[in-house]
């Protein structure tokens, strides 16, 4: 979530969660209130979508508009500061995605650390990152190898909502999990928020129906590899 002050965004996030279409538990991973945003706001509707499904951390780490790094602050250390103040504020996250899709071995070992799995890694690279932004490519969920044998799991995305809509016409995926992605202000959209609501009943009549902290506790993935080897 990107927009969770935004009444119009929360409103139409906050229905979506309730539907549960599929009957897939929908996650928040939400961007934490920047400097003169309201913060107690931020605190209730977070609450809200934490009691309807799956929470977690949603870093930005240049601006609120601006996701990847840019240079300045270490990106690891503004994941453990903002995992942090989660914690002093009693939310309990158990899940991160970095903004831009943004990752490197030093944010998987913040993310461990704050004993989340992780959700950055995707199944296709973003057609925009340019060919050395630093990105992990996954298919299938995996456990992560890390200095001081560390380990970290890693919940890969494997589907966009234009991704979802044309699986509607194909085959089931022969993925054993889909996790699919969406921007809260994509609901915005009547196209695409139609597209996501149709996927996942679609999807639901497909699969069973399952959610990240489900994943998180009951699956064991088959594959353990190196964060460095799998860098793409």
């Amino acid at each position: 979530m990107e927009r969770p002050l935004d009444d119009q965004v929360w409103k139409r996030f906050s229905a979506l969660q309730e539907r549960r279409p599929g009957g897939f538990a929908i996650a928040a991973l939400m961007r934490l209130p920047a400097a003169g945003e309201d913060e107690a706001r931020w605190l209730e509707r977070a609450r809200q979508a934490r009691a309807r499904g799956p929470f977690g951390l949603h870093t930005h780490w240049t601006a609120p508009d601006h996701a990847r790094p840019t240079g300045g602050a270490d990106p690891a250390e503004l994941v453990r500061e903002q995992g942090g103040w989660l914690d002093s504020v009693g939310l309990e996250a158990t899940l991160f995605c970095g903004g831009g899709w943004y990752f490197d071995e030093r944010v998987a070992e913040a993310v461990a650390d704050l004993g989340y799995a992780d959700c950055t890694a995707t199944a296709f690279r973003p057609a925009y990152l340019a060919p050395e932004a630093p990105h992990l490519q996954l298919a299938e969920p995996a456990w992560l190898e890390l200095a001081g044998e560390r380990r970290l799991l890693e919940l890969p995305t494997t589907h966009s909502i234009g991704m979802l809509a044309r699986g509607l016409f194909a085959r089931s995926s022969a993925q054993r999990i889909v996790h699919a992605y969406f921007h809260d202000t994509d609901l915005l959209d009547r196209r695409r928020s139609a597209a996501l609501r149709l996927g996942l009943g679609v999807l639901g009549r497909r699969r069973t129906a399952s959610d990240l902290d489900e994943l998180q506790h009951g699956l064991r993935p088959e594959k353990t590899m190196s964060f460095a080897n799998q860098r793409a």
